[in-house]
């Protein structure tokens, strides 16, 4: 006798009828020892007859999500006419919340898997902002959907965070006098491009409080005015020489900034 074999049959990916399978496998067989076919986005009735005379064949059980009443009617009369084992695994789920909640169902295949997608283009967003963030690898730049600009503790990072959770991938640059920003910031489309202003006395406030934090007192020269000041005048030119847009962000919160920023790339400014 060989290996225990089971098809899956969807109207879409296959994989919730997949995963409860297999959950039901393990209760059997160890994995490996048995034979799985997924047959995903099924169009029409041929497949369906093709996928029973298989399982036929090979004394195989069908597992299926099909949301198309018709298909799974006629799955289960082709399946019956050959004795062959054949379980709707979300069909009395839904037929069960129909009763209950008094409503109608979709009958949209794929409706969990686009949930899926939403979910794995917020995460390829984050991983993005995590590899572009401050200025680690300028070729992000070109790949990006918004490039912050901005010096030292202007909230980039936690700004590319949160857009990151918007599905967008955003990479940022800081600005330091004694390094020239790279190449590929001034080959970007500017309207991507967006300056984050901040006031000296703010900004001073912000990067004492962060000397203190880390108990290095708050008389480097990181936190020093003339310094800070040569570094926003150089921010200036930086964004002026971009033509793009600028946000002050000196009395903002990363959540007021980001709204603005996503009226700015809906194409309001």
């Amino acid at each position: 006798m060989g290996k225990p074999t089971v098809y899956v049959i969807s109207d879409s990916v296959g994989e919730t009828a997949e995963f409860v399978i297999k959950a039901a496998l393990s209760q059997f067989i160890e994995d490996g020892e048995y034979i799985m076919h997924r047959i995903p986005y099924v169009k029409n009735k041929e497949v369906l007859m093709g996928a029973v005379h298989q399982a036929k064949q090979q004394n195989a059980i069908i597992g299926y999500t099909l949301v198309n009443p018709i298909y799974g009617s006629f799955l289960r009369q082709e399946a019956e006419k050959k004795n062959v084992e054949c379980i709707d695994i979300m069909g009395p789920m839904i037929s069960a919340m129909e009763r209950v909640f008094k409503l109608k169902p979709k009958l949209e295949p794929g409706l969990v898997h686009q949930l899926d997608e939403d979910y794995f283009k917020r995460v390829e967003a984050i991983e993005f902002a995590v590899r572009y963030d401050d200025g680690r690898d300028p070729r992000g730049i070109s790949q990006a959907d918004i490039v912050l600009i901005g010096v030292s503790r202007t909230s980039k990072t936690p700004l590319s965070q949160y857009l990151a959770h918007k599905r967008l991938k955003v990479a940022n640059v800081p600005i330091v006098p004694e390094v020239e920003p790279p190449d590929e910031l001034f080959r970007a489309n500017p309207n991507k491009c967006i300056g984050l202003k901040i006031s000296p006395e703010k900004l001073n406030h912000i990067r004492r409080e962060r000397l203190i934090s880390l108990g290095l007192g708050d008389k480097a020269i990181y936190a020093d005015m003339k310094r800070i000041e040569q570094e926003l005048e150089h921010f200036g030119k930086i964004v002026e020489r971009l033509d793009c847009p600028v946000i002050d962000v000196s009395n903002k919160a990363v959540e007021e900034t980001a709204n603005m920023i996503l009226t700015m790339i809906n194409g309001s400014y």
